[in-house]
């Protein structure tokens, strides 16, 4: 009788044991360390985590090797309703009803449309439009910096463990009339059906300023626009606004909901007591550590130089400042900040700090070998400033000597993008200027390493980067179209950018402050109709074991439903077992396709042995059949003088052990089937 259990734990058939001492002989059928999605590829926040690095690192499929015009470009494109400036988000393995296990790409569009795809191909699982009954998206007559609407512009945010199939949280504008409003949705990943029902938003703040009435100041859903992605931090969704065009009356919010009834949890404006301040990052996001703590850029807005004895504003108006916010409690408090010695003059000429993305650094040790937890960032100045996550700086109307560190004039043109890190190496590509390479070295930012011979026409780039851990790091830009040329996508060696090793400038036309999604092979990119997909044009860089997903499952990479240790055919047999031995990962194996263990004679004794039928040409050359023996199911033995090989054919494998049964308290036999490392 066979047994089939969690393909992530043991698979075992029992062998009717003869009329010997021993008391239990098993064989079993075990792989071991993979998990059950297989390479942690997805990307479900923008810029790929909250620290905004714009990391993958776990791609196994792209290499500076294999992306060049023979072996990569251009594959589908992926049509929408409408402009995507939110970055696509991937999510590997979700269940979908009527489909299966597939890996999906979620689209939002400046329509209010929602799309769930097919990450491997065109199909769509599912639409939704997020706007009330008789509404349209937004229209902003005077404002053309999103048009010709206004739907869904930040990149939304996913919670895979929320609700039975994992939860996607959007933001949403839309009119009817002369009405504006914005919601706060909490999708199905599987159904896009909603979780609760969605919260329109509203907000409250005391606040003195010009635009507050009897002492508190109210949010007007008209004259904002949610361009920040969302963040998701410690159950709570924070969203922050921006204006349109700085159309007055506007002021600085950041408002939270409870992921799971999107009751608002908290509010907090920046210039309570003053004007503008709009959080918008060029479609940035707000970053969180570990600790919950968010970290921002505010734009231009009041700022007051008078300071209390704790070093900060005396009115709490933090307009163009450096921003850390604490969240305990559920309560959004000014922690700490930075703002330039030159604040007042950038407030009033519009050189706002706020115009470029934050990132916060991995733990880097100093030439002291003290631990240094920093965050980087730089606005219209051109300036990059690199702070002390524990101390930010605060304000010297003098000069900006409290700071970590500053870079003045690193960059030759103004930021209006989000940078990315990797490998100890910032990346940034300001408007008008080359794509950049900064090495870190003892905790100091220093020259530039590498840098594109080509510049980035305005807004410059908001780059991503894919590697295989420390290894075969890409780096990816967009640039938008322009008058100094057409739209496209490059890709450089994340070593030396000084060339790219691909780019593609027949792709469309991309909206300003749109970043590339990379995930399991693939590079999405948001253009003003839709998707387009690039990848691998061949399969002769692939391994066999990656051939063979790539021909079932449509993607060569270890995730989803074509992970080593998934089984979609629900049967517990994983897929790399079904690789091994030559079978259909979608049919269900039967007792007789699979491992098989007997009792048999030799000489005057009886020893346990497998044989392993192998329904293929050849024995797989990228994986390894290891049998093994054991006493007590802890310690294996594998190989000589333990096994022995009767038989080792192209379909047949036959080992037997070389401890006879005869008085044995227990012997066990399985067959493990591994990769060099999961490829």
């Amino acid at each position: 009788m066979q047994r089939l259990r969690d393909p992530n734990k043991a698979w075992q058939e029992p062998v009717a044991p003869r009329p010997t001492r021993l008391a239990f002989t098993s064989i079993f059928l075990i792989l071991l360390a993979l998990s059950g999605h297989g390479q942690a590829t997805d990307v479900l926040t923008f810029h790929n985590d909250n620290a905004r690095t714009g990391q993958a690192l776990n791609e196994q499929i792209l290499t500076p090797g294999n992306v060049n015009t023979n072996h990569f470009g251009k594959l589908w494109v992926l049509n929408t309703d409408g402009k995507v400036d939110a970055q696509p988000l991937y999510v590997a393995s979700v269940s979908i009803p009527g489909v299966g296990w597939r890996n999906v790409l979620f689209v939002a569009t400046e329509n209010d449309s929602l799309y769930a795809f097919n990450a491997d191909g065109t199909n769509l699982f599912w639409e939704t439009r997020l706007v009330g009954a008789g509404e349209t998206s937004a229209v902003v007559s005077k404002c053309n910096q999103v048009s010709p609407e206004i739907g869904i512009t930040g990149t939304p945010v996913i919670d895979r463990q929320l609700g039975p199939n994992g939860a996607l949280f959007a933001v949403a504008m839309s009119q009817q009339g002369s009405n504006y409003f914005q919601r706060l949705y909490a999708l199905d990943l599987a159904t896009g059906t909603n979780l609760v029902s969605p919260a329109t938003i509203s907000a409250s703040f005391p606040g003195a300023g010009p635009y507050s009435t009897n002492g508190i100041l109210s949010f007007n859903p008209g004259q904002y626009k949610e361009r920040c992605g969302l963040l998701l931090s410690g159950g709570v969704v924070y969203t922050a606004w921006a204006s349109h065009c700085d159309m007055l009356p506007y002021t600085s919010w950041i408002i939270g909901y409870d992921e799971h009834t999107l009751a608002q949890t908290n509010v907090l404006n920046l210039t309570p007591n003053g004007i503008q301040g709009g959080i918008w990052m060029a479609n940035g996001g707000l970053a969180a550590d570990s600790a919950g703590n968010i970290f921002l850029l505010d734009g231009n807005g009041t700022f007051d130089t008078n300071l209390n004895q704790a070093g900060f504003p005396v009115s709490n108006n933090f307009g163009n400042a450096f921003v850390k916010l604490s969240t305990a409690s559920n309560t959004l408090t000014p922690v700490d900040y930075f703002a330039t010695f030159t604040n007042s003059y950038e407030i009033a000429n519009d050189v706002d700090l706020g115009s470029g993305g934050v990132v916060l650094l991995p733990d880097m040790l100093d030439a002291q070998g003290n631990t240094r937890q920093l965050a980087v960032g730089a606005g219209k100045d051109a300036n990059i400033y690199v702070v002390d996550r524990s101390n930010l700086g605060k304000f010297n109307p003098t000069n900006n000597s409290a700071i970590y560190q500053a870079v003045p004039g690193a960059l030759h043109g103004m930021v209006f993008s989000t940078p990315a890190y990797y490998n100890g190496t910032l990346y940034y590509a300001a408007s008008g200027d080359h794509l950049q390479a900064f090495a870190f070295r003892n905790a100091l930012l220093t020259n530039v390493s590498s840098q594109s011979l080509g510049s980035y026409a305005s807004p410059g780039a908001t780059p991503g980067v894919s590697a295989n851990g420390s290894s075969n790091g890409i780096v990816w830009a967009l640039e938008s179209a322009s008058v100094a040329g057409p739209a496209g996508l490059y890709a450089y060696a994340a070593t030396n950018v000084t060339q790219p090793i691909y780019n593609n400038t027949v792709i469309g036309t991309i909206d300003r402050f749109v970043t590339p999604t990379i995930a399991s092979g693939r590079v999405y990119v948001g253009t003003t109709t839709g998707v387009v997909v690039f990848g691998l044009l061949d399969q002769s860089t692939l391994t066999p074991v990656q051939v063979w997903r790539n021909a079932y499952f449509g993607n060569p990479s270890n995730v989803g439903a074509g992970a080593n240790a998934a089984s979609p055919a629900n049967d517990g047999v994983p897929n790399l077992v079904k690789y091994a031995l030559g079978l259909n990962p979608f049919t269900s194996a039967n007792s007789a396709q699979l491992p098989s263990g007997s009792l048999e004679p030799s000489g005057d004794q009886t020893y346990l042995t497998l044989t392993i039928n192998l329904y293929r040409t050849n024995q797989a050359p990228d994986v390894t059949y290891l049998v093994g023996v054991s006493p007590d199911l802890q310690t294996w033995l594998s190989g000589p003088p333990n096994t022995v090989t009767l038989n080792n054919t192209p379909t047949q494998i036959v080992v037997r052990d070389t401890t006879p049964v005869a008085g044995s308290t227990g012997r066990f036999i399985r067959l493990r089937i591994t990769t060099p490392s999961p490829p």
